[in-house]
């Protein structure tokens, strides 16, 4: 069997690809291909992560195993009819750790067809790759416990403001 994967970049504006793979290939090797497909360099940590229906991140698989004892399972150990059993299945996946490139890819067809070419093979694009990852909006809690720090709402000060804040005559 062939699974098509609509792999979406999580960006403002539409960038997505068709990637299609076989059943009894591995996370590793959807990992391969949408590295290949988005021309992403491949030199950072990267994880998939199993999702439910609203999107909440429910267990990470990653690249690499990073346990002390070397027990850990990474993308390598999951095969693709596995984390997608149903069309409309999706994964979030997240690539160099630093820029934050997100993505979420969704199983959109299973055929019954014969292999052609060496999979994963990129069948479609869409959209132009932006130069940086896009801008998300970061939450951090509160140490105090108070309330959660929304810095996309609360980034309400600019240079100007912290200048004229200045007394320099304190200085």
């Amino acid at each position: 069997m062939i699974y098509k994967i609509r792999v979406f970049l999580d960006a403002k504006e539409d960038v997505f690809r068709d990637i299609e793979i076989k059943e009894k290939q591995t996370l590793f090797t959807l990992y391969k291909g949408i590295i290949s497909a988005f021309s992403l360099q491949g030199e950072e940590l990267a994880s998939f992560y199993e999702i439910d229906e609203d999107g909440v991140e429910m267990k990470e698989i990653p690249l690499e195993d990073m346990s002390d004892d070397g027990t850990d399972e990474t993308m390598a150990d999951f095969y693709i009819k596995e984390v997608f059993k149903l069309q409309g299945d999706r994964m979030k996946f997240v690539y160099d750790f630093m820029e934050m490139w997100t993505f979420v890819a969704e199983l959109i067809s299973v055929e019954d067809k014969p292999a052609v070419l060496n999979y994963p093979l990129t069948v479609y694009r869409f959209g132009s790759m932006p130069l940086k990852a896009p801008k998300r909006d970061m939450e951090i809690m509160d140490l105090d416990g108070d309330e959660d720090i929304d810095f996309a709402e609360d980034a309400g000060l600019n240079d100007l403001q912290i200048d004229e804040d200045l007394d320099l005559e304190d200085l």
